[in-house]
């Protein structure tokens, strides 16, 4: 049998080529760059539009002791440009350090508090909704009839509007952090479920008969071979999860009261749009960037796994 599994390992080209395809990713640097371009070229846009058609603004302060008085008045008018729909980038900059309340914290310390409670309860949801992608993934890779049968039904899973079930989620469960993460985990399995799936399937037929022609039984060739294979899809899917499951967490939090989390400020910083948006919008960048943060930490976690050349998975 250990011939017969280096043997296969050996034929898995589809898995070797679809790990040739995830090494011929833009470099860490390219992208890196890329996205510092994209986000630099976002900022010029914003600014821009404040410059045509915002409110007039007026810079009065100093640089190097060299007194600064610059105003400035807008040749347009444009609604979605003014102070109260889009602030300028250095008054949100500037919202982190103030206090989020009056003689309280700044706004910085508040929202790394509850971005971090945020990110328990989508950690928990993504748990909960891999688990159960990666166990339906494998009962379909297994079996056709299963996956004629039942698959429909978790596509349809996600034709219903996460702002609907949320609601229901928090009446029938007890209010707090279990709640949010059965939201999030919902949003998490559909994609787990699909990378899993077409990972599974991903190894070539030849070495699959190969194992069963030493009468390889079908664990074996699930843990030897179809894993091994399913590992650039199923943490491309993992991905995706990551970023679902923040946004499912945040949803989440919304109908159920609960006084943290990232939701809680977006329902409280709502309230006070009109005296202080520059915080509602900090708000939404702190959420980001959690996003941004799961997802780095999943690619960690992919990089770790194939510097072990997948003997995690093995």
């Amino acid at each position: 049998m250990t011939s017969a599994t280096t043997l296969a390992r050996g034929a898995s080209g589809s898995g070797r080529e679809a790990l040739a395809a995830v090494d011929n990713r833009p470099s860490r640097r390219t992208r890196a760059l890329a996205m510092l371009a994209l986000f630099g070229g976002v900022l010029v846009v914003w600014e821009l539009a404040k410059w045509l058609g915002g409110d007039p603004w007026r810079i009065h302060t100093s640089l190097f002791g060299l007194p600064i008085d610059y105003e400035h008045f807008p040749p347009f008018k444009w609604r979605i440009a003014t102070d109260l729909a889009l602030p300028h980038v250095w008054r949100i900059v500037g919202t982190f350090f103030e206090p989020a309340q009056r003689n309280g914290p700044p706004l910085a310390e508040v929202l790394f508090g509850n971005a971090v409670f945020t990110f328990g309860e989508a950690f928990a949801g993504f748990v909960m909704g891999a688990a159960l992608g990666l166990g339906l993934g494998i009962v379909f890779a297994q079996s056709r009839t299963a996956e004629r049968a039942f698959v429909p039904y978790v596509v349809a899973s996600q034709t219903v509007p996460i702002v609907a079930i949320a609601p229901l989620v928090v009446i029938f469960l007890p209010i707090g952090w279990l709640a949010v993460a059965v939201i999030a985990a919902y949003l998490t399995f559909f994609p787990v479920t699909m990378g899993a799936l077409r990972g599974l399937r991903s190894a070539d037929p030849r070495a699959v008969e190969l194992m069963r022609s030493y009468a390889a039984s079908r664990v074996e060739v699930l843990r030897k071979l179809s894993l091994p294979s399913a590992v650039p899809y199923l943490f491309a899917s993992f991905r995706i999860a990551a970023s679902a499951s923040v946004v499912g967490a945040i949803i989440g939090e919304l109908p159920s009261g609960i006084p943290y989390g990232l939701g809680s400020s977006i329902l409280n910083f709502k309230q006070y749009y009109v005296s202080g948006p520059e915080k509602l919008w900090a708000t939404i960048i702190a959420a980001a960037a959690l996003g941004l943060v799961f997802v780095g930490l999943v690619r960690l976690a992919e990089a770790l796994v194939r510097g072990g050349r997948g003997s995690l998975v093995r």
